[in-house]
């Protein structure tokens, strides 16, 4: 008869605890480690993105004269085309190749010492993009994007992972959207530094690839004050002491035993970290693992970068000169960086779910809508200025949920054991699709021509349908919630509160005089100096 109440008791002491996390301020050693974090990571990818298309004509000239001065006749047409097709796009292969090595490296170097390693990579692609002209060698520039590629890919993996795991859960999808709005701020700089004025310039192109190092640089200075991610070092590194003190400064008060219980009521049993195949065979992730892979391919697959094709021509139409198209298209950074900040502010009231399904809906919307324009666009003189509209429409509704939640959502539907693994699988996911994009959109464009676009319509209402029906809203909950949410579509049942303290008196420490056997219905555990075993 006690039973009952004491979990009724034990339900309302969790209803307390939620309340009262809505009214913890934020502090200043969590937005630092948000910005700076961001900084050094998804920031760097966004200004990769944008950076190449303003010296795009001088580094086409460099490979010729350096070509001329090899072999004594100017580059073929076909060859420097070659050249630059491979600069371009070696950074999406450099990506597949870190988010394929990030698990072990976060494994083995944590969350934040993996960020901090990361930016080995963005100094030395620096380095190399910065002296190859000097160096009279465009394999050098090659190679700077292959490694700046591998920078991208282990941060897009690593920053959204620290960033859920050091955030409470009533703003970590506002701390989340860090890594959405810094690559749309990262972008932004590319395209302004892009400028004819500033460095899109003959004579300055190498110093749009310097830049690289000082986000690098300042995350060097900053990052190493700040924590480690409490729940990889209680978890991982069974160091509670260290995870006591990292809560408390990303918090800022004294008394975190209910985060430090929440903490270890997500082991769940399963204490140390799980490969990708064992991931891959699990059950009971098999339906968060489905949602990240089709969320995370209508990221990239959902036509947001195809529309930069379509971008200059229109403006073209609508009579704007060559020499303004720069600082007209500066409007779609600016759109993007508004968008993911309102996202940012927006997500803990909305949510992650209604935020995705719009983002697609509208971009479905949008998208159509272009098509329509399009085919009107030479018969009507104003039509170009509404496919403009259209163009900037899409870029605000893929930034105000598609272009950040699916990091923060990798983060959250998986608990601690199970996440270096599917964020693996997520970034890899990710980068394979982006390389598809790259290589099928020329073929879909010439075949379907105005009509392209449709095809990006399809993906968007797919995916926003899969998304109502399978995923939950994970705002403001735990992880161990959120994993509950799951149960029944994946076919297992529900863990129960006892289960849940016996495997909490499990994974507490002790001292090395004391060993402790704890039987449970399946499994025993043994507590000593070295730790919990199985």
């Amino acid at each position: 008869m006690d039973k009952p109440q004491k979990d009724k008791s034990a339900d309302h002491k969790k209803t307390d605890a939620r309340k009262n996390s809505g009214k913890q301020p934020v502090t200043a050693c969590l937005l630092n480690a948000a910005f700076f974090g961001a900084l050094g990571s998804s920031f760097l990818y966004g200004y990769n993105l944008s950076v190449v298309n303003a010296p795009a004509l001088f580094i086409k000239d460099f490979y010729n004269k350096t070509w001329i001065e090899r072999y004594g006749e100017p580059i073929g047409a076909e060859a420097v085309t070659l050249l630059w097709s491979i600069t371009v796009s070696i950074f999406a292969i450099g990506g597949l190749l870190g988010a394929l090595s990030v698990s072990l490296l976060l494994r083995v170097f944590g969350r934040k010492g993996t960020l901090l390693l990361n930016n080995s990579f963005a100094i030395i692609a620096a380095l190399l993009l910065s002296l190859g002209e000097m160096a009279k060698s465009f394999e050098m520039l090659i190679i700077g994007r292959l490694i700046i590629g591998v920078d991208s890919g282990i941060a897009l993996s690593a920053l959204p992972m620290y960033l859920g795991e050091i955030s409470p859960r009533h703003i970590r999808g506002s701390i989340g959207q860090f890594n959405s709005i810094l690559i749309c701020l990262g972008v932004f700089t590319g395209q302004v530094l892009g400028l004819p004025e500033l460095l899109g310039q003959e004579s300055r192109w190498i110093y749009l690839f310097s830049f690289l190092a000082c986000p690098a640089l300042l995350q060097l200075c900053v990052l190493p004050f700040l924590p480690e991610s409490p729940r990889y070092l209680l978890l991982e590194r069974r160091d509670e002491a260290g995870a006591e003190k990292a809560f408390q400064r990303f918090l800022g008060k004294k008394d975190v035993s209910q985060e430090l219980d929440e903490v270890r009521a997500e082991a769940q049993g399963t204490l140390h970290t799980v490969s990708v195949l064992h991931l891959l065979k699990t059950p009971t992730v098999r339906w968060q693992l489905i949602t990240i892979i089709i969320t995370m391919a209508c990221y990239q697959l959902c036509g947001l970068n195809t529309i930069w094709y379509y971008t200059n021509g229109i403006l073209r139409e609508a009579g704007f000169a060559e020499n303004i198209l720069p600082y007209i298209t500066l409007s779609t950074g600016a759109v993007e960086t508004l968008a993911a900040i309102i996202s940012g502010l927006v997500i803990e009231r909305i949510g992650r779910k209604r935020l995705l399904i719009f983002g697609f809906s509208a971009m479905a919307l949008f998208f159509s809508l272009l098509t329509v324009f399009l085919n009107f666009q030479e018969s009507v003189s104003w039509m170009p200025y509404l496919s403009y509209i259209c163009i900037l429409a899409v870029i605000a509704s893929f930034c105000s949920g598609p272009g950040g939640i699916p990091f923060i959502l990798t983060g959250e539907l998986f608990e601690q054991s199970y996440r270096p693994a599917a964020f693996m699988i997520a970034g890899t996911v990710n980068w394979l699709a982006n390389f598809t994009v790259g290589l099928l959109f020329p073929f879909i464009q010439e075949t379907l021509q105005s009509f392209t676009f449709l095809v990006f319509v399809a993906v968007c209402i797919l995916g926003s349908s899969y998304l109502y029906v399978v995923l939950p809203e994970t705002k403001n909950k735990t992880f161990m919630d959120i994993s509950q949410s799951f149960a029944k579509i994946n076919k297992i049942p529900a863990s129960s509160p006892s289960h849940e303290m016996e495997l909490d008196l499990c994974i507490k420490p002790k001292t090395s005089e004391q060993v402790q056997i704890v039987k449970t219905e399946s499994s025993c555990c043994i507590v000593g100096e070295s730790g919990l075993k199985r």
